[in-house]
């Protein structure tokens, strides 16, 4: 025979994860042991980790919060002042500022067409996702009531904007200074090595002209208006059995290039950076 079940008072093993079911005195029913869940770090917890990665401690904690939320995740559609939405259009010509600052001053002897192009590069949407994406920014994203897959496809489809929306809290809690630091930080390996190969529209239609069998692009003044100081130049470009397409510039190499560019996008091409 085995001995006397224990008393109804005796505590379990914490260790053995059984538990006390209520019945009769001498019924004992063990259940298997509960996982331990990892608790998740409090809000001020989770707060100070952002910031960390972000590199800025911020005195005023609601810009940390709203540059985090999406707009789903408001209690109401009239509250979207309250998503990171107004941060992102700030923090987007923030970004604008400092890159065109850091380019500046990087490459002295860049004309305006190559640091255009570089701009472009370095402040689009996937420049931005990819920054919020190696600082873990992802992590802290506020969204609404949504699926684990929806979830997931919405946070990737924002990183870029809640990059942008971080610039723009990081600018008003802390300054020119403070965004500038943060930009220069993830920005500057990027601005060394562009991405994409840096091509000239007038040279990708030109390729692209010849790969088809047609003559080389002919591209004609349509138009000059403003001050002699400060002229503006409307350029198309011409290729036989096609409409012309325009671009306007501040000069006449500006706007062949944009004419280019609209050429090149009209008809579907890939590759040229002013586009």
């Amino acid at each position: 025979m085995s001995g006397d079940p224990a008393p109804a008072s005796s505590a379990p093993d914490p260790a053995a994860g059984a538990s006390i079911d209520g019945g009769d005195a001498g019924s004992v029913e063990t259940k298997p042991a509960k996982k331990k869940v990892a608790r998740r770090p409090s809000a001020k917890a989770a707060a100070k980790i952002i910031e960390q990665r972000i590199g800025h401690n911020f005195a005023d904690p609601a810009l940390l919060a709203t540059a985090f939320t999406h707009v789903s995740a408001l209690k109401s559609a009239r509250s979207r002042a309250d998503s990171y939405q107004r941060l992102e259009f700030l923090g987007d010509h923030v970004l604008g500022l400092i890159v065109s600052d850091m380019l500046y001053r990087a490459f002295p002897k860049a004309d305006e067409g190559e640091l255009s192009k570089r701009l472009a590069d370095l402040v689009r949407r996937e420049a931005c996702a990819d920054v919020a994406q190696s600082l873990g920014l992802d992590e802290a994203i506020k969204l609404g009531s949504v699926g684990a897959g929806a979830g997931a496809r919405l946070r990737n489809s924002v990183l870029g904007d809640i990059c942008e929306a971080v610039i723009g809290a990081v600018f008003l809690d802390g300054g020119y200074a403070a965004a500038a630091a943060f930009v220069e930080r993830n920005w500057t390996e990027r601005m060394r090595r562009p991405v994409r190969p840096l091509r000239d529209p007038k040279t990708v239609l030109q390729e692209w002209a010849q790969g088809k069998g047609l003559p080389t692009p002919v591209y004609r003044e349509v138009e000059r208006t403003g001050p002699h100081h400060d002229p503006q130049f409307r350029v198309a470009v011409e290729l036989p059995g096609m409409s012309p397409a325009e671009g306007v510039g501040g000069s006449k190499r500006a706007a062949e290039k944009l004419a280019a560019t609209a050429l090149l996008k009209r008809e579907g091409v890939t590759g040229g950076n002013d586009a």
